[in-house]
């Protein structure tokens, strides 16, 4: 099968412990056939072990031994699969409370996200936070499938009265596309094909929502972002005048010729040329890795951004965010930080925490100023130099930051930043 020019798209799983993530994943894999016999035969043995009567679809993507003893998810499992119409990269994140961060990691990156909700038992607690973590970060599609069908006698009533709950509670949030598939990952119903036990559903089974999501119009197209990662200087025969500034092209499109602004500098040139190991380009586009050349001799290094003349991000010191706190450790006030934004790192600490988020009730708490694992916040941070931001709703690259503690060099908390 042909992949070359296949579209790569990455979705996340989420739900309450034992809807059957795991599961889902496990069939996916299976029924389409993307499992090597190796990883087969093994799950085999440890299905017979642990005494089941069938194949436990689970074991593909329950890699830790913690994870396989217990039966549950506690780190996100990436897994990759491919199609002859698309290729996919599945973060299966866990569906405890205490592990909100792994959602919010396994997330970010997403194109799409599948949340399953038990047809016994409807929309809970978890659903609500794990789709309001899919409105915060801005994914674009959420597939809602509604699993164990096959307990509940693939009840059309049950199903009509889950997509009645969810449709309530996704018209409080900023979610774009939502769809709804009636399903059962134990036993394949409408995951790759479909089900003929529920022949009152009309839609597409699983994966062929997942071939055929539309994802080219989620990238920023408009807004011209080009972080520069490092300074190209071959210093070989062919190229001793040669200055290329190399990265990846996170919105918009880049053209030779194009007139183009260097922040914080905000010196003026052209593109020369943009330039890759295959060649030189007539348009470059997100999320492109390329070499652009220009036209001038500007003095840009590491965390410069190049841009277009008349469309250019916000800078500044100040910024407001919704803040993630990923580390064991609470926040410290008036501490400095790392912050990491594209390729700029500077200094940074919390100014202020707005309000917290009860991700349960969706209420505002602005009396506690806490900061722990799993607590998400509006919070204000100022930087030591500014920083070219956009909104986060805007662009998911040049939105977002991370925060890392200086002393223990771990990640502490991640970040959406919010523009007036």
């Amino acid at each position: 099968m042909k992949l070359e020019n296949s579209q790569l798209l990455r979705f996340t799983t989420a739900g309450s412990v034992d809807d059957g993530k795991s599961t889902l994943i496990g069939r996916l894999l299976y029924d389409s056939k993307s499992i090597f016999e190796d990883q087969l035969s093994a799950i085999e043995k440890t299905s017979i072990r642990k005494g089941h009567e069938g194949l436990d679809l689970a074991l593909f993507t329950d890699g830790l031994r913690d994870e396989r003893e217990q039966g549950i998810t506690i780190d996100v499992a990436y897994r990759y699969f491919a199609t002859p119409k698309r290729k996919f990269i599945i973060a299966d994140t866990p569906g405890h409370i205490q592990y909100t961060r792994n959602m919010v990691t396994g997330a970010s990156t997403a194109n799409a996200a599948i949340i399953l909700i038990d047809a016994r038992n409807g929309v809970v607690e978890q659903t609500k936070r794990h789709s309001f973590i899919a409105s915060l970060l801005q994914i674009s599609h959420v597939l809602v499938c509604i699993n164990k069908m096959d307990l509940v006698d693939y009840s059309e009533e049950a199903f009509n009265n889950i997509v009645a709950q969810y449709e309530s509670l996704s018209s409080k949030m900023l979610i774009k596309d939502v769809r709804y598939i009636p399903i059962s990952a134990l036993n394949g119903d409408n995951v790759v094909n479909r089900s003929t036990n529920m022949d009152w559903y009309m839609g597409a089974p699983l994966l062929h929502e997942l071939e055929t999501l539309h994802i080219s119009s989620d990238l920023n197209k408009v807004d011209a972002r080009f972080p520069v990662q490092t300074v190209l200087r071959p210093q070989r025969e062919g190229y001793l005048d040669y200055r290329g500034y190399a990265g990846r092209i996170a919105s918009g499109i880049f053209r030779p010729n194009d007139e183009i602004t260097v922040l914080p500098s905000g010196f003026s040139s052209r593109i020369k040329s943009i330039d890759t190991e295959k060649g030189s380009l007539e348009e470059a586009f997100a999320p492109m890795s390329v070499s652009i050349t220009l036209e001038d001799d500007i003095d840009i290094s590491r965390g410069d951004m190049i841009v277009r003349a008349k469309n250019r991000p916000e800078s500044t010191q100040d910024i407001e965010v919704m803040l993630c706190w990923l580390n064991d450790a609470p926040a410290r006030s008036r501490t400095k930080y790392s912050i990491l934004h594209t390729s700029n790192e500077q200094k940074a600490m919390i100014k202020e925490i707005v309000y917290k988020v009860d991700i349960n009730s969706f209420d505002r708490n602005t009396e506690d100023k806490s900061l722990n694992m799993n607590d998400i916040c509006r919070a204000k941070i100022r930087t030591t130099k500014p920083l070219m931001i956009d909104a986060y709703r805007d662009n998911r690259v040049t939105g977002s930051i991370i925060l890392v503690d200086d002393a223990t060099n771990e990640t502490v908390a991640a970040g959406m930043i919010i523009t007036q």
